[in-house]
């Protein structure tokens, strides 16, 4: 059985204590992700916004560019041992 890794994405902002959180989350469990940085840049978030059914704030967290939510989201999936599926880590 081989699991199939999802591509993360992680939209974040400088000086963000939850998209801190969210990355060691990640790195704790050893998931490549990519950083979408949005500081300073209004298109951007404009578009995350779009995919994040209105949520403006970061983090958010996509796998697949299906959206999975923010960091307390996150860490209720991964305490109700659900992230891991989401991720493709299972």
């Amino acid at each position: 059985h081989i699991s199939m890794i999802k591509k993360i994405e992680i939209y974040t902002a400088n000086h963000c204590p939850f998209c801190t959180k969210v990355k060691l989350l990640l790195n704790k469990k050893k998931i490549k992700f990519f950083e979408i940085d949005l500081s300073n840049n209004e298109a951007l978030r404009e578009k995350m916004s779009a995919m994040a059914n209105g949520a403006r704030s970061v983090p958010q967290i996509f796998a697949d560019n299906v959206h999975i939510g923010d960091c307390d989201k996150i860490h209720k999936l991964d305490q109700e041992k659900k992230l891991d599926k989401l991720l493709g880590l299972e």
